[in-house]
C-alpha cells in the first residue's frame, strides 16, 4: 500500500471521526468464503493505527466452513501454523451502524499477504483478478444486485422458522401476494429502516418490493461502475437488514430455501459494459443484432454448468429450482423472459444489460460475480454464440441440465479448464475442500424423515 494512499485514507478517517465525535467503537470487517462477516471490535482512538498498519488477522478465516470451523484440507490452517495475515481498510467503506445502541461505526477490510501482496484466498480479490481482465480490454463494468430474504419469527417452531407477527395486525402472512402493497404497509417501520439506514451507510438501495411468499421481500440497488464495489453494498446490506430486523423484533434469512413449497431466495445481478467513451456495448434496440451483447451470454451460458458451485454453495442451494419458482434449470436466454437464466430486460436501447438470474442469496457476492464475469469475458473473446432466445415458457422447452446436487456442482468446477483460467486453482482447490467438508458432514447426518421413515417400518 503506498504513502499516499494511506495518507489519503487517514484524511478519510480524521473527517469521520470528527464528524461523528460520538462514536465509541469500530468493528473492522471481512467477509469469507460463504459472505460471512466476521472481523474485530475496536475503540475509535485505535482507528488511525489500523489505516497506518492493518490489523492482523489468521489465513484460515477463509478456510471456514458454514460453522465457522478451520478446515484443514486446505492447507490454510494447521499446514502453515495458522499463520496471520494483514488486513487493510477498503477507501470509502468507513460508515455509522445505525441499530447500535452505543454509537458504533463500521469498515469493510481485505486481506494481504505480510510482504503486501493481495492475499489470493481472499474472496474481493478473487474478484479483483477477473476484473482486471475487462481493464486490459478498456472496458468498465456497471453492476447492481437484488437481494430477496424472508423475515421471520425469532422464535422457531421446532427449529424451523416461521413468519412473523404483523406489528400492524397482529397476524401471520399466509398467501403469496406478489408485489401487494398492503404487505409492505404491514411491516413499514423495519422496511423504512432499512431504507433509511442504507442511505446513511452509503448504500445505494433504492426499492423495496414485495416478493413471491408471506413476509418475502427484495432489496434493490442501484447500479455502478465498479463490480468490486457493487458486492461490498451487497454484503453490507445484508448486515444492514439483518440487524435493522432484530431493532424491530423480527429475524431474518437468507436461506436459500427456507420454506417447503415456497419460493426460495435470490440474488439476481444486472450487468452492462462500457467501452473507453462510455457507451455501453450491449446497447441496441435490437438485443439479438448485437454481437457483443450474444458473445457475454453465449461465454456466460458455456460456463454456466461450472459456475453453479459458485453460484449455489450450499446443500439447501439446490432445494430452491423449481419452474414454479422461476428458478431456471438449463443453460438458457431470452428477451424480457422471467424463465431463462439470462434475461435481457426490455427498455431504452442505451439501458440494454444482461440480468443473470440462477445465484441464491446464500452465495457470496464476489464469487457470483467473479464467475458471471468470467463467462462474459469468455464469450467476448473467443466470439462464442448462445443460440436462440427463448420465446415462453422455457421449462416446457428446455430440460434440466445444470447441476441440481452441491457434488455435481463441485466437480464441474473442479474439471473446468476455463474456470481456472480465471480463478486461481489454488483458490477452486481451498473453495472444494471447504464445501466437500460440509458435504460430507452432511450426509453422515440422519434427518427426522430418516427416523419417520425406516425407525418402526423396516
Amino acid at each position: 500500500m503506498s504513502v499516499p494512499l494511506r495518507a489519503v485514507q487517514l484524511n478519510e478517517a480524521n473527517a469521520f471521526l470528527k464528524k461523528h465525535p460520538e462514536v465509541l467503537y469500530v468493528d473492522l470487517l471481512i467477509a469469507d468464503m460463504n459472505g460471512v462477516v466476521r472481523g474485530k471490535r475496536i475503540e475509535r482512538t485505535s482507528l488511525h493505527k489500523v489505516y497506518e498498519k492493518g490489523i492482523n488477522l489468521p489465513a484460515s478465516l477463509f478456510a471456514l466452513d458454514i460453522n465457522g470451523s478451520t478446515v484443514e484440507s486446505t492447507g490454510l490452517g494447521l499446514d502453515i501454523g495458522d499463520a496471520d495475515r494483514i488486513c487493510y481498510p477498503i477507501p470509502g467503506t468507513l460508515s455509522i451502524e445505525p441499530w447500535q445502541k452505543r454509537p458504533t461505526a463500521q469498515l469493510l477490510m481485505t486481506m494481504h499477504e505480510i510482504e503486501g501482496e493481495p492475499f489470493f484466498a481472499d474472496p474481493r480479490e478473487v474478484l479483483a483478478n477477473v476484473v482486471r481482465k475487462f481493464d486490459e480490454l478498456g472496458l468498465t463494468i456497471c453492476a447492481a444486485f437484488e437481494l430477496e430474504f424472508y423475515l421471520i419469527d425469532q422464535d422457531n417452531v421446532n427449529g424451523r422458522p416461521q413468519s412473523p407477527r404483523s406489528p400492524v395486525s397482529g397476524k401471520r402472512p399466509v398467501s403469496t401476494q406478489v408485489y401487494l402493497i398492503d404487505d409492505l404497509d404491514e411491516y413499514v417501520d423495519c422496511l423504512q429502516d432499512i431504507l433509511e439506514g442504507a442511505k446513511e451507510q452509503g448504500i445505494p438501495a433504492d426499492a423495496i418490493v414485495k416478493e413471491s411468499a408471506p413476509a418475502q421481500f427484495e432489496v434493490n440497488l442501484h447500479h455502478v461502475s465498479d463490480p468490486i464495489k457493487a458486492c461490498d453494498y451487497a454484503v453490507l446490506l445484508k448486515r444492514l437488514v439483518k440487524n435493522i430486523a432484530y431493532d424491530h423484533e423480527m429475524d431474518t434469512t437468507f436461506m436459500a430455501k427456507p420454506y417447503p413449497g415456497q419460493a426460495g431466495n435470490g440474488l439476481h445481478v444486472h450487468i452492462s459494459i462500457l467501452d473507453k467513451e462510455g457507451n455501453n456495448i450491449f446497447a441496441s434496440e435490437d438485443p439479438e443484432q448485437n454481437a457483443a451483447l450474444r458473445h457475454a451470454i453465449g461465454g456466460v451460458l458455456e460456463t454456466l454448468p461450472a459456475q453453479m458451485a459458485f453460484l449455489c454453495p450450499n446443500v439447501n442451494s439446490y432445494r430452491r429450482f423449481g419452474a414454479q419458482f422461476y428458478v431456471p434449470n438449463s443453460p438458457s436466454w431470452g428477451i424480457d423472459n422471467r424463465t431463462v437464466a439470462v434475461r435481457v430486460p426490455t427498455g431504452s436501447a442505451d439501458a440494454v444489460r444482461i440480468e443473470h438470474r440462477v445465484a441464491g442469496a446464500d452465495a457470496n457476492p464476489y464469487l457470483l460475480m467473479a464467475s458471471v464475469l468470467a463467462g462474459i469475458h469468455h464469450g467476448l473473446t473467443n466470439q462464442i454464440e448462445p443460440g436462440a432466445p427463448v420465446e415462453g415458457n422455457s421449462y416446457e422447452q428446455n430440460e434440466q441440465s445444470l447441476p441440481n446436487n452441491l457434488r455435481d456442482a463441485l466437480r464441474e468446477l473442479d474439471d473446468s479448464e476455463v474456470m481456472a483460467r480465471y480463478i486461481d486453482p489454488l483458490y477452486i482447490d481451498v473453495f472444494v475442500a471447504c464445501k466437500e467438508s460440509e458435504l460430507a458432514e452432511f450426509e453422515n447426518s440422519i434427518s427426522d424423515l430418516e427416523y419417520n421413515w425406516y425407525l418402526h417400518t423396516v
